[in-house]
């Protein structure tokens, strides 16, 4: 595959900023944010530095899976505002330079969806071949459940229908069958829509399980075609067209779902196996979980990319650990029952995790961003956000977001008993935590983080660049470089508490070579004595450089 132009591959130095329309700003009232108020956001979001925003569905839906469910793919909630308001937002983020991707969820529909109201009338209705049906169905292991405090099969009975219908998710998500080609025409024709009302891509929902045929019957199909064909679309539509991939596998099969050689499938990846690796390195303040995973990280081509996160918007899963490390992972971060899910995941935010260190948080954010790949955030973790535990299931970390210490942390206007999700109490309530007092304060956790999202931004050796772990004498200190075009940066994390001195065996360095402190205000510049750097580190500390050869100019 001819690799595809840099102004192409935006996505590779972009910082992506997830968040749900319903619960960041209530413009007209009613207690659901809506488009109108996101769109009266768009300037706070650019001006922290976020590049790509990734909205969560905002189409109609019952939200019986906080609209994962969805009843109409072309359409908006009416309670989020209307088609135009999605436009009028997409008009003003190009204005202020940021791209904007949205959920595809296409791997099932509501229970409720047209589609599926008529599929259940008879068998030869047009729409019955759209779902998978069954007389009898097939046993289900109980490792393949994805919920398993809800459902207990991925087979349910419909009366009307007189079949069972398979569900990989909810009983209400019927999975739509991936093998019928009017299937896939139509997730095409929703992608083609979208893209035509200017969204820059999508993050494609569950993709192991949208290509999964194994419980379709006789298919000639490859599955990874489905990809193929999809990625295929949306670069002819578009040649900067992106697709984001929700897929939780160990690296020699997330290949797979980058195309391989061909690179011709999705164009970014998930890390869940670092992600993972992160939080065990965590709970042990030793960086050999993260070395270790880095190292089995395979190198993809220029054309495709990692994205890197701490904290999304399901449950903090942890199920690539063994019994013992998820038990120190929740022992560390989430000792009470109520604080995990399923049994494999957490339902909290990272700051309240860190029990509110800021140098933990911002060691641990420093490291998000220093990690080879794009960087993505959950919404409100740029102020320190925590959960609220009292929401059920994964719900307890999408709560609204605090703008102000006023009524209903400057969301809504509504009573709070008709918010759509109430508020975040407590320490890292809106009265502890909100935009509007971390303005004011240049020491603020936000300040930090608008300087550490500039300061990613302008290192595009991170984003573009090849990657190697670096040999420390402190186990508690991770070490990496990032080299691209002649340029490294190379970062440094103590994840102990305990301040020490660190030797870090830098590999290849140019003779007379600088280094430039990047995270040091005051600009300090280091003369390289050898291939070995000596740092004083606190407990939690963290520092970037990039090395400059005699030859090449200091930046601002």
């Amino acid at each position: 595959m001819t690799t595809a132009r840099t102004s192409d591959l935006w996505w590779k130095n972009a910082v992506i900023y997830c968040l749900d329309v319903e619960t960041f700003l209530d413009w007209d009232g009613d207690g659901f944010g809506d488009l109108r108020g996101l769109t009266e956001r768009v300037d706070y979001l650019a001006g922290i530095g976020i590049s790509c925003l990734w909205l969560m569905p905002f189409q109609p839906s019952p939200n019986r899976d906080d609209g994962y469910d969805i009843t109409d793919f072309y359409g908006v909630d009416p309670r989020l505002g209307s088609l135009g308001d999605f436009v009028s937002l997409i008009r003003t983020c190009k204005d202020r330079g940021m791209r904007v991707i949205i959920d595809l969820v296409v791997n099932h529909t509501s229970a409720e969806h047209p589609w599926f109201r008529e599929a259940r009338s008879s068998r030869d209705n047009r729409f019955r071949d759209f779902y998978v049906w069954r007389d009898r169905p097939t046993r289900t292991k109980k490792a393949s459940i994805v919920f398993p405090d809800a459902e207990d099969s991925i087979w349910a009975w419909d009366d009307k229908a007189e079949q069972y219908y398979l569900h990989a998710f909810y009983s209400h998500q019927p999975d739509l069958n991936i093998g019928n080609q009017k299937v896939r025409d139509e997730m095409a024709k929703i992608a083609g829509f979208w893209l035509e009302l200017g969204v820059d891509g999508f993050r494609v929902d569950a993709v192991p399980f949208l290509i999964d045929t194994s419980q379709i019957g006789d298919v000639d199909l490859d599955p990874h075609e489905i990809l193929r064909q999809l990625r295929s679309f949306i670069s002819r539509r578009r040649g900067d067209g992106m697709l984001l991939g929700e897929v939780n596998l160990v690296p020699e099969q997330l290949i797979d779902f980058f195309g391989g050689e061909d690179a011709d499938e999705v164009n970014l990846l998930f890390n869940f196996n670092v992600m993972q690796a992160v939080w065990l390195a965590l709970a042990r303040q030793d960086a050999a979980p993260i070395a270790e995973q880095l190292e089995k990280t395979i190198a993809v081509s220029q054309d495709c990319q990692y994205a890197n996160f701490l904290r999304n918007h399901d449950e903090l899963t942890l199920d690539k650990l063994s019994d013992k490390e998820r038990k120190e992972v929740f022992q560390a971060f989430g000792p009470e029952e109520d604080m995990q899910l399923f049994g494999r995941g957490l339902r909290r935010r990272l700051p309240s995790m860190l029990d509110g260190d800021p140098a933990r948080i911002r060691m641990a954010y420093s490291l998000l961003f220093s990690l080879p790949g794009t960087p993505v955030l959950f919404y409100g973790e740029e102020i320190g956000m925590g959960e609220n535990l009292d929401i059920p299931g994964r719900l307890a970390v999408r709560t609204p977001m605090q703008w102000n210490d006023e009524e209903n942390g400057g969301f809504s206007k509504a009573r709070r008993s008709r918010l759509r999700r109430p508020l975040v109490e407590g320490r890292f309530g809106p009265l502890g935590v909100n935009v509007a007092t971390q303005r004011r304060d240049p020491g603020s956790q936000l300040s930090w983080m608008e300087r550490l999202i500039r300061r990613r931004r302008e290192t595009p050796e991170i984003g573009w660049g090849s990657w190697k772990v670096l040999r420390t004498n402190v186990p508690g200190v991770l070490a990496h470089r990032c080299d691209w075009e002649g340029r490294a940066i190379v970062a440094a994390h103590n994840l102990g508490d305990q301040p020490c001195v660190v030797r870090v065996r830098l590999g290849d360095v140019v003779e007379g070579a600088k280094l430039d402190d990047l995270l040091d205000e005051r600009g300090t510049l280091t003369e390289m004595k050898g291939e070995s750097l000596e740092l004083k580190m606190d407990g939690y500390g963290f520092r970037w450089f990039r090395m400059l050869s005699p030859d090449q100019h200091t930046p601002p």
